[in-house]
């Protein structure tokens, strides 16, 4: 029978329904249903907490990761959609002694994994004498044989590492899986800490809870001592954004400083690798890569790949690059290589291992495969060149008494002639850990995540991690494509712990901090932003001066609306379509070109952004047209211009801010000309220079300088030849002007660039010109050069 928890008040009625699973170890009771020392205040403190409270600060954690934008991306049949994080509110707790043990099981694996590293690329003494079979190296597709013989130029294989650990029934700690291809979940360790922070602030700023910045800190210092040339930045290659963990890379970039690269950012010079960038190439020498490392280089790994650089393999062969974690480590992550790495243990450091990792037999090998087949019924098997979790959605792990009845009677066939491909492993049992679910604390199965770092100084642990909760009492459930959660993991010590943070020693130099060069690619995605954002509040503001006169008017076919409608439908707002399909497309660009250079805004923004997009939709299914859709696309112009404002006020004045900005002006300024020459003509219809004005939104303006009827002159010149007017062309030329003068190489040897000398003639000509000097011809000859000058942009700095 399971433990019943022994209880005073407050914790009775939390803890009421609390019961571990029969032979089950659990991390908030011991053996005698008491609750553990290290539980014991953080339980008290949270009995006191009423319903409502408890439902508030869950809120307040879910609100931040909601702003945040935290999320993953689950995968089914119909394709991949983005989740809610699914956040365990309560955190794991384990004490600073336990956790010194983990540590040293932990170092200890992660120094043996890097010399079996260094051996299967190097001297391959652990095949030839027989610690490892050569056919299931071979077998691996993870073995990367351009890399044999290749010497990391830091002298290490391994960098960065995650291991999958879980509890067993003894209170025993387990390996369950070791994780070095590219292993992600920091930056998700990350924002669980801070919004675990924000549900407990006031509990959690008076614990002795260990920090996770001073880790961070070090793995950066680690990574930038690791740079060939002292200016050159660190790179963090990503896949892109539709990976389902582009989120943390993003996240982790901007947190660290590091610059986020696609393959497609970078080319190999002479066997050096070079990010493209708005000043030309410029080299790097340190990546930490984000993606398997069979796509890193389509010439000599996967021709397939399209996330890879060609040449990248040669540039390591040179010397040139640190990758890390080296390509072709991988191959460690093998399922069948936990079976052997006992035995390699003992011949690489002639000791055992101090945290053992789950019992598992490859069936390679007769003995093991006799032991597997009389003893299915107790295990899990599954592929022995799996580099899954056994739990994970792709693990492919299957009870052996399922697998045996399934078979048949082909079972015993299936294990003779397919037995390499196999492994059997120890049916895992995983320890319970608190989980709140209606009202109640209960017990659910937990793995913990736990990630090291190479320093100058040895290996570092994160003092923290996150632990996969289980959706049911099911250990095969923890996966969150199964349902699964996540939490916290809180390192408690008895004594006071420091506050560390991401600045360096207070003993150095303060030297202020100088923002890396701005890739090509992300350059043209801010500038793009910039053009789809403006364009949808255009088209925002053209329709609701649409819809509004329709409101007006008791003749919808009336010469305005009939010309108004065709200017917009030109224009790409046609009144009579969907208006959230009008949009929908424009924003979703936006959306597109934001998410490649997330790593560069606020969350603010990000989430202003996002909004705007996700309830556009929302907000202008069926909506009838008139007064009701102009009260929709008010809605959705506030939002849209409070994003606007968010940029304008947040972001820094980079050049990364200046292409934003550039692409805004130019959209405007050419929209202007598309307005001015087909509403301000003589032989438009009454109340087309009225339209004008409102869509161009100076229509306050115009009635302060101008106590008249709009008039023509009046018009033109308040939308297109007034420098005071944010709204009108020549400001916005104005603003192109003076942000090319900023981009790199706007100046050289005292002459001015192609593209300045360009923007500074377009202002110029637009300066001297008075209003009846400004026809439609001109106008629109005017949009004409400033398409040329989005050309001439792109082919000085984005190409």
């Amino acid at each position: 029978m399971p433990a019943t928890p022994q209880l005073t008040d407050p914790a009775e009625p939390l803890l009421e329904n609390y019961r571990p699973l029969p032979g089950v170890s659990d991390e908030l009771l011991d053996a005698n249903g008491q609750v553990r020392p290290v539980w014991r205040d953080f339980i008290d403190y949270f009995a006191r907490m009423g319903p409502q409270e408890v439902a508030e600060r869950f809120a307040r954690g879910d609100q931040y990761l909601r702003d945040a934008g935290v999320f993953f991306r689950q995968y089914g049949q119909s394709g991949s959609t983005e989740r809610a994080w699914p956040l365990n509110h309560v955190p794991v707790l384990i004490h600073d002694s336990e956790w010194k043990t983990i540590c040293e099981g932990l170092i200890q694996r992660a120094d043996l994994l890097d010399a079996v590293a260094a051996d299967l690329y190097g001297e391959n003494h652990l095949v030839a004498q027989g610690h490892l079979p050569a056919s299931l190296v071979g077998m691996s597709p993870e073995w990367l044989r351009p890399m044999v013989g290749i010497k990391p130029r830091s002298g290490h294989y391994l960098h960065f590492m995650a291991f999958e650990i879980g509890r067993g029934p003894g209170g025993q700690w387990w390996v369950l899986g070791d994780r070095v291809q590219a292993p992600s979940g920091a930056g998700f360790a990350l924002e669980n800490r801070v919004a675990t922070a924000r549900v407990f602030a006031d509990y959690y700023a008076d614990a002795n809870i260990r920090r996770l910045a001073g880790f961070f800190r070090s793995f950066k210092e680690s990574l930038e001592g690791l740079r060939s040339d002292e200016t050159s930045p660190v790179g963090i290659l990503t896949p892109g954004r539709l990976n389902d963990t582009y989120f943390e890379h993003a996240y982790i970039a901007r947190y660290l400083g590091f610059m986020l690269l696609e393959g497609e950012d970078l080319t190999v010079e002479n066997g050096e690798v070079m990010v493209r960038t708005i000043t030309g190439l410029r080299p790097v020498s340190v990546l930490w890569r984000r993606i398997d490392a069979a796509y890193a280089d389509p010439l000599e790994l996967d021709e397939t790949s399209r996330l890879g650089t060609p040449g990248l393999v040669q540039s390591v062969r040179q010397g040139n690059l640190d990758v890390v974690n080296a390509l072709g480590a991988g191959v460690l992550e093998t399922r069948a290589f936990l079976a052997f790495m006992p035995r390699i243990c003992q011949a690489l450091r002639g000791e055992p291992l101090k945290l053992p990792n789950i019992a598992t037999w490859w069936c390679g090998q007769t003995p093991e495969r006799e032991y597997v087949r009389a003893n299915a019924a107790n295990m899990m098997l599954s592929s022995a060149l799996s580099t899954h979790m056994p739990f994970d959605a792709a693990g492919g792990a299957v009870p052996g008494s399922r697998f045996r009845t399934e078979a048949g009677a082909a079972f015993d066939h299936v294990l003779d002639t397919e037995g390499p491909m196999l492994v059997g492993q120890e049916t895992v049992t995983l320890s319970t850990t608190p989980a709140h679910i209606d009202g109640q604390l209960v017990p659910r199965p937990m793995s913990l995540r736990v990630f090291l770092a190479r320093t100058p100084n040895g290996w570092e642990v994160m003092p923290g991690g996150y632990a996969r909760i289980g959706g049911s009492k099911d250990a095969g459930a923890i996966a969150m494509q199964r349902g699964g959660s996540v939490a916290d993991m809180w390192v408690v010590s008895d004594k006071p712990v420091p506050v560390e943070t991401m600045l360096p020693s207070p003993a150095s130099p303060y030297v202020r901090a100088q923002l890396a060069v701005l890739p090509t690619r992300a350059a043209d995605n801010l500038y793009w932003m910039g053009r789809y954002v403006e364009r949808a509040e255009g088209m925002m503001r053209l329709m609701r001066a649409w819809h509004t006169r329709l409101a007006e008017t008791e003749h919808p076919q009336s010469s305005l609306l009939t010309h108004a409608g065709t200017a917009l439908e030109l224009m790409g707002a046609d009144p009579t379509l969907p208006a959230a399909d009008v949009l929908g497309g424009v924003l979703a660009s936006a959306m597109t070109s934001a998410s490649q250079v997330r790593d560069r805004f606020s969350v603010d923004g990000w989430t202003a952004l996002n909004d705007l997009s996700t309830r556009a939709g929302e907000t202008l299914a069926n909506v009838a047209p008139g007064d009701p859709m102009v009260r929709a696309l008010n809605v959705l112009l506030r939002k849209i211009t409070g994003f606007t404002g968010l940029v304008d006020d947040n972001m820094y004045r980079s050049t990364a801010w200046r292409f934003l900005s550039i692409g805004r002006s130019l959209e405007r300024a050419m929209a202007m000309a598309s307005q001015l020459a087909w509403f301000a003509e003589p032989g438009a219809p009454d109340g087309s220079l009225d339209f004008v004005v409102e869509a161009g939104d100076s229509a306050q303006s115009h009635r302060r300088l101008f106590a008249v009827t709009a008039s023509r002159n009046t018009v033109v010149d308040i939308l297109a030849c007034d420098a005071l007017n944010p709204r009108s062309m020549l400001f916005q030329l104005g603003e192109i002007k003076d942000h090319v003068n900023f981009l790199p190489g706007a100046q050289a040897h005292g002459h001015m660039s192609g593209l300045a000398r360009a923007a500074l003639s377009l202002h110029a000509g637009l300066a001297v010109r008075t209003p009846e000097l400004l026809d439609a011809v001109d106008l629109l000859q005017m949009r004409s050069e400033l398409a040329a000058l989005s050309d001439l942009l792109t082919a000085t700095y984005l190409r």
